[in-house]
């Protein structure tokens, strides 16, 4: 077994301690990685809260970039010294319709996760990146454009490729009108994304503050949701709106800003979905979702971001302050999102 140290939860706690642990050993098709950077996601605030309430220990982290240690008897897209990418999903059941269409983040086995999931193989739970070394098949590592900062790669693992497989979806290109409800870890790569594809993007705020740095981003237009006058205005303008807003709130003033036939698509996990049925009536709108990225969406999305010199914003801090990244995400303190330094 190999053997990794990282950060893991504590029971009773609701931050992360030193945890040594061991990984296996590279199988034929695995490769070992040498993590330099992992991104701090809202999730892993929700995974280590959870964890904390029992015994058994789980080490978060499902967005990193690293550089290749060794490689099993039957790689061949990649030799020690590469530097790859790895988000939430480490493997499939590779056989059900999802997975043959390279949507393994649908995959009706439900897909291995990069941490508190289970290894297909050997049963054991996965342990994530918050960590000096990860073990993955290579068919789930990913080629980081060489000419992009490797830390700021790292959230378009997990939020960059959430708010990607919408746009491709709904064939965003030139001349589409696109709303982003939310300009965080998803929304601001939203915004980015959108207008390199270019559409028109309008970024939808309740926070006046967010404006300028919104316009900073490329959004064409920040409209405050919580102005009613601003919003009557925006009825029936937008093709697909994505909603990266992770709190329950009425979608209903979204729906309305939709034309004919447009699309809500939720990507932030509230807990409910609340809106006025006649809204989404009314236009023949619909809502729809979306969640993570399979394998051809994940390596598109990076050569996209290669050719386009789009990465996350971030802030880079040393693993050593990864409970005061975690307390400052609880308060929403990070623009836009934190990234862990694991090298020293």
């Amino acid at each position: 077994m190999r053997q990794i140290t990282g950060y893991a939860s504590q029971q009773g706690s609701d931050g992360v301690a030193p945890y040594a642990f061991e990984r296996r050993q590279l199988r034929p098709d695995d490769l070992a990685v040498d993590v330099h950077y992992c991104g701090v996601c809202h999730s892993d605030l929700d995974a280590v809260d959870s964890a904390a309430q029992g015994p058994a220990r789980l080490v978060p982290g499902h967005e990193f970039t690293g550089r290749v240690a060794e490689i099993g008897s039957e790689v061949t897209r990649f030799a020690v010294g590469d530097m790859v990418a790895v988000g939430n999903i480490v493997d499939s059941c590779g056989a059900c319709t999802a997975c043959l269409a390279h949507q393994e983040n649908y995959c009706h086995a439900f897909p291995t996760l990069t941490y508190g999931g289970s290894d297909r193989h050997d049963g054991l739970p996965t342990q994530g990146a918050y960590s000096t070394g990860y073990v993955v098949r290579e068919n789930f590592a990913y080629a980081v454009p060489p000419h992009l900062d490797a830390a700021a790669v790292a959230p378009l693992m997990c939020a960059g490729v959430t708010v990607w497989e919408p746009l491709r979806r709904w064939q965003v290109g030139p001349g589409t009108r696109v709303g982003v409800v939310g300009v965080g870890g998803l929304g601001h790569l939203a915004v980015k994304l959108a207008k390199a594809l270019g559409a028109r993007v309008t970024v939808f705020t309740t926070s006046p503050s967010k404006a300028d740095a919104a316009y900073a981003l490329g959004a064409d237009d920040v409209v405050l949701s919580n102005d009613s006058d601003a919003m009557s205005a925006q009825h029936d303008t937008h093709d697909l709106i994505l909603d990266t807003a992770s709190v329950p709130h009425d979608m209903t003033p979204y729906l309305r800003v939709l034309a004919m036939d447009g699309t809500l698509c939720s990507l932030g996990i509230p807990e409910r979905l609340d809106f006025d049925p006649m809204a989404l009536l009314i236009g023949r709108k619909s809502i729809a979702s979306a969640g993570s990225g399979g394998t051809r969406a994940t390596q598109e999305l990076l050569e996209f971001c290669g050719d386009h010199g789009i990465t996350a914003d971030v802030e880079v801090v040393p693993v050593a302050e990864v409970n005061e990244a975690l307390a400052r995400l609880r308060r929403n303190d990070v623009r836009y999102r934190f990234v862990l330094a694991m090298k020293a």
